[in-house]
């Protein structure tokens, strides 16, 4: 049986780099391979799923979706878990999951926007053959009318957005080591995976990251550096930065997430909400449900208090419904 993890993934990929920085935090013996590099058809069959990452476990298991997956990995790393247990492990889910449902949605928009993003990407991605960077090319606007960004008061509310997290995340990291407190979690895990793969990656997002000096060096050398300790800040006070990030949810996340789970329950193929004070369409998809429902189980596996604390800070949150 082999010994190490092998993420199939892409370099240009949210989702892989993000399971990359967790097998970094968790101290695992990793390597990196492209997807398309590696009989794709064959990941695709055996994982179930033809997005990216896939990994590819000791016992040569190949299953996709980063959350559950780190879940799998706090099992098999305890003292290096990037999900606490208890009320703030549903704290730290919640704000991961933002990043994942959301905020995903603003990268690729800076990706697919802006021409000098959207060639350098497509031709990395096609590995420098033109026909297939224009196909790719192609596909990217179709992915931003689906996610809400087509619209130009979409495009710069969802910067000015990424811009605040961006201020918020600078600040943090000059009193903690983490997004969270003095340890890494899923959440750095996810927003490093959008720094590394998309806005220090694609030349225009990262031209405007450049003045956020702390996020820049965290960036390049959390993952590498962390030696297993700190603790992360308390339920419910937590950090700075996720307060911040619970403030900017209410109008955004849970009106996106409840409105998949509307529609798709309706047979809707798409929906809308006020964002950013503009009525916006987005495509349905069945994903975001079952993102809630894991938020969900973790709540309901709770001891009966837990689920009451949990409950009462939701509410003062205004983030209640999401429980619904």
């Amino acid at each position: 049986m082999q010994t190490t993890y092998v993420i199939y993934g892409g370099e240009l990929s949210y989702f892989s780099r993000k399971l990359e920085a967790a097998l970094m935090f968790y101290g695992a013996d990793f390597e990196f391979k492209d997807k398309n590099s590696h009989d794709p058809q064959m990941i695709e069959t055996r994982s179930g799923t033809h997005q990216v990452p896939v990994l590819q476990t000791p016992e040569n298991w190949l299953m996709g979706d980063t959350t559950p997956l780190m879940q799998l990995l706090d099992a098999r790393f305890p003292q290096r878990q990037m999900f606490s247990s208890g009320p703030l492990g549903v704290l730290v889910h919640l704000i991961e999951d933002y990043f994942d449902e959301w905020i995903a949605r603003t990268m690729v928009h800076y990706r697919w926007h802006y021409p000098e993003s959207a060639q350098f990407a497509s031709m990395k991605m096609a590995g420098g053959n033109m026909d297939i960077a224009k196909r790719v090319r192609n596909w990217g606007p179709r992915a931003c009318r689906a996610t809400g960004t087509d619209s130009a008061q979409q495009r710069q509310a969802a910067e000015d957005e990424y811009h605040r997290l961006l201020a918020a995340m600078e600040q943090q990291l000059g009193e903690t080591s983490f997004l969270l407190g003095d340890k890494p979690c899923a959440v750095d895990c996810v927003v490093l995976g959008g720094i590394r793969a998309h806005t220090n990656m694609d030349p225009n997002p990262k031209q405007q990251i450049q003045p956020y000096k702390r996020v820049l060096q965290w960036a390049n050398s959390s993952a590498d550096q962390w030696d297993g300790s700190g603790d992360l800040a308390a339920f419910p006070e937590s950090t700075a930065f996720a307060q911040m990030v619970l403030g900017e949810m209410t109008n955004t996340y849970q009106p996106y997430m409840l409105g998949h789970q509307a529609a798709v329950a309706a047979g809707a193929k798409a929906f809308n909400f006020e964002a950013y004070g503009e009525s916006v369409s987005y495509l349905a998809r069945p994903y975001p449900l079952q993102a809630l429902q894991m938020m969900r189980d973790r709540v309901a596996n709770l001891a009966k208090s837990d689920q009451q604390l949990v409950v009462a800070w939701l509410g003062r949150a205004g983030l209640t419904a999401l429980l619904d």
